[in-house]
């Protein structure tokens, strides 16, 4: 491949010819910390004031507070650093899901054993912008760790020896300011959907217990069991032995395939042929229904259907009756989750069992066809709002991931 004008190749891949590129170590002063004894706790923990960094305090981002926080006397008596502003840290254990997450101080603080703290020793480099390249090149990590050990974790000496490409403090200065710019961008879109989705919470509640009616309706609700406002489906799974019953093109929905409002994808597809051997179809505006998670945590899944498709022997289908609009029953029962989950039994089943007969017996207000349409209708344009927000997060990531991958190799120069 040719080299961009004005680039040379380096260890790194190409950059401008006015760039550099060093070891970490030769630009930084690398160390660890520890955990102080926990059989020490009066000592070392309670009523702490110096902040003690730990991997799960590790966002890829500034660090302003932290979990945990250890006394002087625990900074006096053991092997602990307080580490200053603007210190680089970088988690070396935990497997592939917690090696080279990290984090920049924002306050003086401590950090524990499973952390290397990198402390610049010149204005050669610039904190914001070895942050940013650390969490550009955290893929880094797992050469170094599946090369050079069965467990896959690092060591200090593999991050002194990370190859970094820089160019002067005031280039760094303006490429981590940009990405700052977009991270900024980022969580104002996180907050925001964070919100909306409180706000249709609060919306639920309100409206699903005709504690706020909308405008034009006052009409008394009435009290149903989910029998009588519906039919009820059990799923199944076509036998795996005939390959020729999963190549097919409808949809068969499992634990996965609920985590939207709306059942639009599958695990799997299967054919007609494995419908007409038995499998069982929900059609179009019914509710499939799960129960899912450990005896420690469960979760109800609830999605309406918006084309024919099969299920499992774990989702229940429940197919509402001429006066029941489906995404107003859809909506009730999500709104009732923590009603519907005092109704799991173990049964020898980690999962947990949501039987049909409880099910059937479990009671919701509706109110007229008419309303249910226009409560369903709100709730449909806050989750419009609140996909269109998420969707917007989605090309916002991607922008920033674009904007990494330009500015931190030289592709493109701000200054």
């Amino acid at each position: 491949m040719e080299l961009r004008k004005g680039c040379k190749q380096t260890e790194v891949g190409a950059i401008p010819e006015d760039w550099t590129v060093s070891l970490l170590g030769e630009l930084s002063h690398c160390s660890s910390g520890t955990t102080p004894s926990r059989s020490l706790y009066e000592r070392y923990f309670r009523n702490g004031v110096i902040p003690w960094v730990k991997t799960l305090d590790l966002t890829n981002a500034p660090i302003g507070q932290t979990s945990e926080c250890v006394t002087v006397t625990a900074l006096k008596e053991t092997s602990l650093c307080l580490y200053p502003i603007g210190t680089v840290i970088v988690a070396m254990y935990g497997g592939f899901h917690q090696i080279g997450r990290t984090g920049l101080l924002r306050i003086p603080a401590t950090v524990n054993q499973a952390l290397t703290a990198i402390r610049p020793i010149s204005n050669a480099l610039v904190p914001e912008y070895l942050l940013a390249t650390l969490n550009h090149r955290v893929t880094y990590w797992r050469g170094v760790a599946s090369s050079s050990r069965k467990d896959p974790n690092i060591t200090g000496n593999d991050i002194r020896r990370f190859p970094i490409a820089y160019p002067r403090p005031h280039e760094q200065r303006a490429i981590a300011g940009a990405l700052s710019d977009a991270d900024a961008w980022i969580e104002s879109l996180e907050q925001l959907i964070a919100k909306k989705r409180q706000l249709k919470q609060g919306a639920m509640q309100e409206l699903l217990t005709g504690q706020t009616r909308l405008p034009g309706f006052s009409g008394e609700w009435e009290r149903k069991r989910l029998g009588e406002l519906a039919s009820f489906l059990s799923g199944g799974t076509p036998t795996r032995a005939k390959e020729e019953y999963w190549r097919g093109k409808i949809p068969w929905v499992s634990a996965s395939s609920l985590r939207c409002f709306e059942v639009f994808r599958s695990d799997s597809n299967v054919t007609v042929e494995a419908v007409a051997d038995g499998s069982k179809m929900a059609p179009i505006g019914s509710t499939l229904l799960l129960v899912r998670g450990s005896a420690l945590h469960k979760e109800i899944l609830c999605g309406l259907v918006t084309q024919p498709v099969c299920f499992n022997q774990d989702v229940k289908a429940l197919v509402p009756i001429a006066d029941v609009v489906p995404r107003f029953l859809t909506n009730a029962l999500r709104g009732r989750e923590q009603d519907l989950l005092g109704l799991v039994t173990s049964a020898g089943n980690t999962a947990g069992v949501l039987e049909t007969k409880q099910l059937k017996a479990f009671e919701i207000y509706v109110p007229e066809p008419e309303e249910q349409v226009g409560i369903s209708t709100v709730l449909s344009d806050m989750d419009a709002e609140i996909t269109a927000l998420e969707s917007k997060l989605a090309k916002a990531r991607q922008i920033k991931q674009g904007m990494m991958q330009e500015l931190l190799t030289g592709r493109i120069r701000l200054v």
